[in-house]
């Protein structure tokens, strides 16, 4: 990775690091920019991965300074403070409470002494005033071409010159092409769930216990397959969580409804997503509300499995880019059947994904995110 001509100290702003796609690629610079020679801040409430990000060779100052309080402006002293005492050349915020923390603490400082400002725009919040502030980084990054359009269309006075579309990365080793079928996957995920059991296709929908991730449309489709004479069969790891017991009696009884409920496993999150994308043999994007990115489709093309979703948001993004054969009209349940039909056989534009995919994927791997990153802060620096 390119070297800045000078050390920096970069410090990134955030809530807190307990878990997501935001506390991810926060760690996922911490280590760039550490691998590069940089000191890397982060500043937040804590949380259970700041171990892991401390391995990394970074540091974490504990600031609630994403507490939905009038209290946390409170921190705006303490944070103009740390910025000065850091020296900090950069400041990276990535919510948008931090980054009013951080705003109003960088304009208390003399003008040629201020950090450079960055945030990046990892959702499609609601417009208002509140959320306006991610777009007052001197860059603005933008996690997909789909939240690029989004700021420009609710934030027009944006001016386009400062967004820089970076979109999120994973490491290809962490998923690599397997065989498909990869039928020693299958006999493991059936051992650990019988419901997954038998010679037919395996359905594969990651995702949250919330209707918001269509877990209702996945049912549906698999009892259309079913109808269709395919022993096929889902597995929605994820979806079972504390708190979401009634929306897991919900799926159990409208699969029980269906007849699909033998055909059917609805479990936590697996720590072996990548396992579970090898046994599968059609994954699932299916959410309802459209989503920034679509780390999942990237994920699963990168194992080599073709991916159904609807065609909005970042997934529709992706697939139109990637595998426009599984982009569908957004909750037309027969335009999905007929999708997945097409791509379980194994013909046409979804025919061989492992041989074709890892060229297109290098614009989203792990490392030409954290390039992109640093270079942008390179940039600025250079300015």
């Amino acid at each position: 990775m390119d070297e800045v001509p000078r050390r920096l100290t970069v410090v990134q702003l955030l809530p807190a690091l307990q878990s997501g796609g935001v506390e991810r690629s926060t760690l996922e610079i911490a280590d760039a920019l550490v691998r590069a020679g940089h000191r890397a801040v982060v500043v937040s409430a804590g949380g259970r991965l700041v171990p892991q990000l401390e391995a990394s060779g970074a540091e974490h100052v504990a600031l609630d300074i994403g507490r939905k309080s009038p209290l946390t402006f409170l921190q705006v002293r303490r944070l103009r403070r740390l910025f000065m005492t850091l020296d900090a050349d950069i400041v990276h915020a990535r919510s948008r409470l931090p980054a009013w923390v951080g705003h109003l603490a960088l304009h208390g400082l003399p003008a040629a002494s201020r950090p450079r400002f960055v945030t990046t725009v990892h959702g499609l919040n609601s417009p208002s005033r509140y959320s306006a502030i991610m777009t007052r980084g001197e860059r603005v990054i933008c996690v997909s071409d789909t939240v690029r359009d989004y700021v420009l269309r609710h934030y027009p006075a944006t001016d386009p010159a400062k967004l820089r579309t970076i979109p999120r990365g994973i490491d290809p080793a962490a998923f690599p092409p397997m065989p498909w079928p990869d039928r020693d996957a299958r006999a493991r995920v059936a051992a650990q769930h019988p419901a997954l059991s038998g010679d037919g296709p395996l359905l594969l929908l990651p995702g949250r216990g919330t209707r918001l991730k269509g877990h209702a449309d996945a049912l549906a489709l698999l009892a259309a397959l079913r109808g269709d004479g395919l022993d096929a069969r889902l597995w929605m790891p994820g979806a079972r969580e504390p708190g979401r017991e009634q929306y897991i009696a919900d799926l159990e009884a409208e699969a029980a409804t269906l007849g699909v409920a033998d055909a059917l496993a609805i479990t936590p999150p697996t720590a072996a997503i990548a396992e579970a994308y090898a046994a599968s043999d059609l994954v699932l994007q299916v959410s309802r509300k459209p989503e920034a990115f679509g780390r999942t489709v990237i994920e699963a093309l990168s194992v080599g499995r073709p991916v159904a979703g609807w065609a909005h948001g970042g997934v529709g993004e992706l697939l139109h880019e990637l595998l426009p054969a599984g982009a569908v009209t957004p909750f037309d349940a027969e335009s999905l059947h007929l999708a997945a039909r097409a791509l379980l056989s194994r013909t046409g534009s979804g025919a061989d994904i492992s041989a074709t995919m890892p060229a297109r994927l290098q614009r989203y791997s792990l490392d030409a995110m954290q390039a992109a990153t640093l270079a942008t802060y390179r940039e600025l620096i250079a300015e």
